[in-house]
Formats: C-alpha cells, structure tokens, sequence
C-alpha cells in the first residue's frame, strides 16, 4: 500500500483534529527527522485562487512569529499528487483548552490564570507583529505535556476575513460564542477583540459556562448590546472578586474600555490573584448605558437586528437595559464547595417585599419621633416637668398607642 506522503517529505499519520476548513495530521519529517502537525485544507479552499494567495501571505506571516507561547509554523506548500495545499506546524504532545473543559468541566483560580497568562503573552506578541488571530477559543489553546501553552493557527482566521470568492462583505469569521461585538456585527477587528475573546475564555475555564449562551450571530449580537454576564465571583466563590474585575473589564462592549494589551491583562490577572484590586487607571472602564450615540453599532443597524429576530428571540431582550452601570465584585454566601447556587426563597419580589415593609416601620418611627420632639418641645415650653415612665409593647401600634397617653398625660 502506498504510504500517504506529502512533497516527498512528510509521511502522514493519525488524524489530530478535524472540522469544516481543514484536517490536522500528525506527520513525520524525513528530511529534519522530526514529528511535525500537518493541516490540510479542505478540498473546496483549493479552487480560490485569491484565497489561498492569501492564506500563503498570512501563513509566512505566522511562520515570522516566534515565541514560546506560539505554536511555530514551518512550511506551507501544494502537493501535485494530491492536489493539496498545507501548513506544518510544530507538534505539541498534550491536549487542547478544549478536551481539558471536557474532562474536568472548570479549572481552579490559579491553573486557569496560568494559562490564561501564557496565551496573553503569545497574543501579545503577535500583536506588537501586526498579527491578529481573530479565533481565540479553548480549541486553539494547547497545552503541552511539559506545561507550556500555546495559541495556534494564527494567521489563518484572518487569511479568510479578507475579501475572495467564498466571503461577503460585513461578513464574520471565528467561532460564535468568542466573537467580541465589533467582531459579531462585521466591523473593524484588532487587539482589543483578541483581548475580549481571551476573557471569554478566562470566564469558561472558571465558570464552567460561557457569558453568553446563544445559538445564532444575531442572538449573540443581542444579548452582548442588552445584558452583563455575572460577574465570575457570583458563580464561583473561589474567584477573588478583583479576578472577577478584571475578566468583566476584558469584556467590555467597547474595544477602548478594555486592556490596552493582551500583556496588560495578563498582568492585571496575576495582581487579581494576588489580592490587588484595579488600579486608578482601571477606574475609567465605565461603560455607560447603550444609546444612538455611544453603541459600538448605529441604533438603527440594532433595530433592524432585532425585527429580524422577532419570530424566534426571546422578547426580554428586546426591552430596554442599562448595559453594565459600574459594577462592584460582591462575594457571595456560598454553600460549602465555592458554587453558588440559586435560591427559590430569595426571589426578588420577596427582596421587595421585605424592602416594602422595613420602609413602613421606618415611617411609623419617623411619625412618633416627631410627635415625642413636639411634646418635649411644649413641655419645656410651659416649664413643667413631664411625668416619665418606661414605655414597651410587642408591636409597633402597641408602643405608639403608650407613647400617645404618656404624651397627653405631660401636655395637660
């Protein structure tokens, strides 16, 4: 049987991973007698000639970035027998942001952080090199059997947002659920979306959860301009609340609201952990109410949105929110095992009810202060000594009913 052999060069072995653009095979090098990652591009890529131009600029871009929180890319060529294109890439023995949340569902405060801080260094550097992945998620975070972590496939998520036979204008690329909101509804993509689905990243791995649960663009465009994910120390007791902080101002609606560099909020992470709270400068993250003036969208661009989803959207989010007001890590009551959970006798119409009534006897007492100042008052007037007496009951109309006769009883 014919080995499966790549330019003569690369012998093809067990499938890594798989999904709609390409296959990742782990390959042997004859020529440098290594074992390398190769990713083969679907068929259909193939035909698009401007595509895969492109995919070749942006593969020698990423082939440029070297750094040990990067997966390095060595080569990209055609195989003639085949008819295929592809990119090697180095191998890492270990697994995938992905398979880990399968396995164990949520990471502790501290190995989610150091991961986090590994790939925001790997960020940064391709940032400072003009490079923006635009698919930060958990399945392009390796993790190395030896501890290191590496982000991959840079390079290539841009490769298909420039225009070529199989995208449109106003068109989205990377997965859904990490999408920050210029990214989700088309617009300019740069550090700061990096840096937003990073956070995202950050609040599943200690959450257990993404902060937004959306089956399409649109619902996902929707709930990101309407509603604030809980804060992460209202989900997990063992988040520090400054952590909680910083993961909410990585997720802010606006790209200028955010860290200034994946550096910055890796570094902000490592002082949440260690008990420091924001910094003055981070006090400037307010993000204030969406209106027709400050949305990152035009208003009309979101009303047009949202007719579009009338059939199929749950109308609470149509009604109008304030999109995270300035917002305070609180550390919740937690049952024993850090997880909050959610209690069906503290609702928030029995919040208000009890609200309600604290009110009422708080005015009881403001009517019988003033009273008992009237009657000091006219007591001292007619300079007569009042007649004073211990003054109790079991309610608070029993003690108002004896403060009354005690009064009338000093004012004769």
């Amino acid at each position: 049987m014919r080995q499966d052999l790549l330019v003569d060069r690369y012998e093809l072995g067990e499938r890594l991973g798989s999904g709609g653009m390409s296959t990742v095979r782990l390959a042997f090098d004859r020529r440098l007698e290594r074992h390398v990652a190769v990713k083969l591009l679907a068929e259909h890529l193939a035909d698009d000639r401007q595509f895969v131009s492109r995919f070749r600029r942006e593969a020698l871009s990423a082939a440029r970035l070297v750094h040990p929180n990067i997966v390095q890319v060595f080569d990209f060529g055609f195989d003639d027998d085949s008819g295929r294109y592809f990119i090697v890439m180095e191998a890492v023995r270990g697994q995938s942001g992905a398979q880990l949340l399968h396995d164990r569902g949520y990471l502790g405060v501290g190995e989610a952080i150091k991961i986090v801080g590994q790939a925001a260094r790997g960020l940064d550097h391709a940032h400072r090199n003009g490079v923006i992945h635009r698919d930060v998620k958990p399945g392009n975070i390796l993790l190395g059997d030896d501890g290191s972590v590496k982000i991959a496939d840079f390079g290539i998520a841009k490769a298909m947002a420039e225009e070529s036979g199989i995208t449109q204008i106003g068109s989205v690329v990377g997965t859904a659920s990490y999408l920050a909101p210029e990214q989700a509804m088309g617009g300019d993509v740069g550090p700061a979306s990096d840096i937003y689905a990073l956070g995202v990243v950050t609040y599943q791995l200690l959450a257990a959860r993404l902060p937004y649960e959306a089956e399409s663009l649109t619902a996902l465009a929707l709930k990101q301009q309407r509603e604030a994910p809980p804060l992460l120390d209202q989900l997990n007791a063992d988040v520090p609340a400054e952590v909680a902080l910083v993961v909410d101002r990585a997720l802010s609606l606006d790209p200028k609201a955010r860290y200034a560099s994946a550096e910055a909020y890796a570094k902000a992470l490592d002082d949440g952990l260690a008990g420091i709270g924001p910094s003055e400068d981070d006090s400037t993250r307010v993000v204030h109410p969406v209106t027709g003036a400050t949305a990152i969208v035009p208003r009309q661009q979101i009303e047009d949105i949202q007719r579009d989803f009338d059939d199929t959207a749950d109308h609470t989010l149509m009604q109008p929110a304030v999109r995270r007001s300035p917002r305070e890590a609180q550390r919740p009551v937690t049952p024993a095992g850090g997880w909050v959970q959610n209690s069906a006798a503290d609702t928030p119409q029995k919040r208000r009810g009890a609200g309600a009534q604290v009110m009422r006897v708080l005015l009881v007492a403001a009517v019988i202060a003033a009273i008992v100042g009237g009657a000091i008052y006219y007591v001292a007037g007619q300079q007569v000594a009042p007649r004073l007496t211990d003054v109790a009951g079991d309610t608070v109309q029993d003690v108002s009913n004896k403060l009354d006769r005690l009064i009338r009883d000093n004012v004769r």
